[in-house]
């Protein structure tokens, strides 16, 4: 394999539906950044059925070139068809990067993609970076430059990883959604469209669509929410979320969790703030009885202002808080609500 064959950083820009997910305009951000360190550009590949119109909005939001594979065999995701149109364009075009989202279609691609174009891949990263491998110098050892360093939670997310690809082509990494930044989107631009197709024969691994349920809910995505008030463990039942329900009426907001109180029953998981439920950043965020173990820490700390309210003076959730309120949350919570909507009032 010859390294210096492999240019440009590549973005896995997923759709469904003919609608493109967010995580692709997040992951178009950061590659953006990565693309700047290694002086070359950001490529977006779309794979669908009648999917060419939706070039234009990748190219808004930072991608220099598309290449589409436009094919019927593409329509709804599946694991082959899929899998064997992204290790192609690979194979075809040679990125330096490629960038996947780790999302239930970007877990079940990104893996079975790596394995074909014979390369690593380094799973759920929250940071990416342009740099030096190893990361300090080793006597003897060759330190090799322009690499792309993936950081990713290890151990349960008692620590954190710092893992390279340095010797294949392309390194892969999948990002989880609400991670990277979006850039404010480009009116008007233009991205260079180039059409790709290497043929598909469906076989014995094609496998066949007979349904699609879609379910329904009326459940905010708590990754959109600009004001999230989050409950966990300290809550004490899941009758007692009713004051924090309270106040998120009050703010505007919507309701979250810990991991703790979804495995006690108390809330679904969609409602899971964490390592191991969604990343967010709203404006406000509360954490209430919320400990703040580093796996909900990863999830949040992002946010632009977080308020901490907790009996334990010494919990690990004051560390990352902005503001902080030492006492018991059946008291505190409900005299913050009415004295919110006292002043809502007098407006």
């Amino acid at each position: 394999m010859s390294l210096e064959e492999y240019k440009g950083v590549y973005v896995f820009a997923q759709q469904v539906d003919n609608e493109i997910s967010s995580i692709a305009f997040e992951l178009l951000g950061k590659a953006k950044d990565l693309a700047k360190d290694l002086n070359t550009d950001v490529t977006a590949v779309l794979l669908g059925s009648g999917v060419k119109d939706l070039a234009d909005k990748l190219a808004e939001y930072g991608a220099d070139k598309v290449i589409v594979v436009d094919d019927p065999e593409l329509k709804v995701y599946r694991t082959e068809p899929y899998a064997h149109a992204l290790a192609s364009v690979i194979n075809e075009y040679k990125p330096e990067i490629v960038l996947v989202g780790a999302t239930a279609i970007g877990r079940d691609l990104g893996p079975r993609v790596s394995a074909r174009v014979a390369t690593g891949l380094t799973a759920d990263c929250t940071v990416l970076e342009i740099g030096d491998f190893p990361l300090q110098a080793v006597p003897g050892q060759e330190q090799k430059h322009n690499q792309l360093l993936m950081t990713r939670p290890a151990f349960g997310g008692n620590t954190i990883a710092t893992i390279a690809c340095p010797d294949n082509r392309p390194q892969m990494a999948t990002v989880r959604a609400g991670v990277m930044q979006k850039i404010e989107p480009i009116k008007g631009a233009k991205a260079v469209v180039e059409e790709f197709n290497p043929g598909f024969t469906p076989d014995n691994k094609y496998v066949e669509i007979l349904d699609i349920v879609k379910a329904v809910t009326d459940t905010v995505d708590i990754m959109d929410a600009k004001i999230l008030v989050s409950g966990g463990r300290g809550v004490g039942s899941p009758e007692n979320f009713k004051i924090l329900e309270d106040l998120a009426e009050v703010l505007g907001g919507t309701v979250s969790c810990s991991r703790a109180v979804v495995d006690s029953g108390w809330k679904p998981k969609d409602l899971q703030v964490g390592q191991t439920g969604k990343t967010v950043r709203p404006n406000v965020y509360f954490a209430i009885g919320i400990s703040g173990a580093i796996q909900h820490v990863a999830g949040m700390e992002e946010s632009d202002i977080i308020v901490a309210i907790n009996k334990d003076a010494d919990a690990p959730i004051f560390d990352v808080a902005d503001y902080g309120i030492v006492g018991d949350l059946n008291k505190i919570v409900p005299k913050l609500t009415e004295s919110l909507k006292a002043e809502i009032a007098a407006k």
